[in-house]
């Protein structure tokens, strides 16, 4: 058995892998402020078990090099090798993936992604997240930041807005709901809540329908651009955003129309594995680890 989490900033979910299919443990409130009680947390999920390890999803980058994390919204473990401190806890080995890593894959592998080498995973949610998987293996490349195409300074003029990262220009500033959100207030001076915005779009509301447009032309070219590079035959669509209906149809029709391969099937799609997906991939990438 593997022991998988799925860890956010305000909750830890856990579950047991069979190789088959996941057995809910339940959730616990992340000790985000607290090192010692964060590291129990985990440990307290895995006592009495016998398992082959621990294999962990988390909102963060891990240097696939040293292990070290850097998690934002947990300072307790920002800067820690989350893997290392765990196994030293608990006496298993613990892998530590990006959750965007973690969905990808499990899409790849259970989801939308099923029978394509080459799958690229996007998360629209409050923010742009993305992963690589090739052959079916996660992609982390160096630092532990493939497949983060939200950051970098790809655009220009009025709406290249300054990043939590530092840049200005980033997808990550626009292409999830809070940027939505964002890119509707700087086109009409309206604050209003992504899913009003969604809502008039679907219902042929003029200022909606022209920031979804604006929206779309801003998220498809950077996307085109990755899919170029990578040559992925499918990108499962994932994330709060993304479960609007219709909305990864209409991403998809820009993407298609930027992309070299000209395709008659969809290359946006609906993710598959809903909730789950974190839990999912964490346990495919430590069953693949350990044999």
């Amino acid at each position: 058995m593997i022991l998988a989490f799925d860890i956010g900033g305000s909750r830890i979910r856990a579950a047991l892998w069979d190789g088959a299919a996941l057995q809910a443990l339940g959730e616990v409130a992340t000790p985000a402020a607290d090192q010692a009680g964060f590291l129990q947390a985990i440990a307290d999920f895995a006592e009495g078990k016998a398992l082959r390890g621990i294999a962990i999803s988390i909102a963060g980058v891990v240097d696939p090099a040293t292990g070290i994390g850097k998690v934002a919204n947990i300072p307790a473990i920002d800067g820690l090798a989350l893997g290392p401190a765990l196994q030293d806890r608990v006496g298993l080995p613990v892998l530590v993936l990006n959750d965007a890593d973690c969905f990808s894959l499990a899409e790849a592998r259970m989801g939308a992604g099923r029978g394509h080498r080459t799958v690229f995973g996007v998360i629209l949610g409050s923010g742009v997240g993305g992963g690589l998987v090739i052959g079916g293996k996660v992609v982390t490349g160096e630092g532990g930041y493939a497949g983060e195409w939200g950051h970098g300074p790809v655009i220009r003029g009025e709406y290249a807005f300054t990043c939590g990262c530092g840049q200005v220009g980033c997808i990550d500033t626009l292409g999830g709901a809070r940027g939505l959100e964002r890119l509707h207030k700087a086109r009409c001076g309206v604050v209003l809540r992504s899913e009003d915005i969604v809502t008039g779009w679907q219902a042929g509301e003029a200022t909606a329908v022209a920031t979804m447009a604006l929206w779309r032309d801003l998220v498809a070219g950077p996307l085109a651009m990755v899919l170029n590079v990578v040559g992925a035959g499918v990108v499962p669509v994932g994330g709060g955003l993304s479960r609007a209906p219709g909305l990864v149809a209409y991403l998809d029709a820009a993407l298609r129309a930027g992309v070299l391969r000209s395709t008659s099937a969809a290359l946006a799609v609906p993710a598959e594995c809903g909730a789950d997906a974190g839990l999912l991939g964490a346990a495919v990438a430590g069953a693949a680890e350990w044999g």
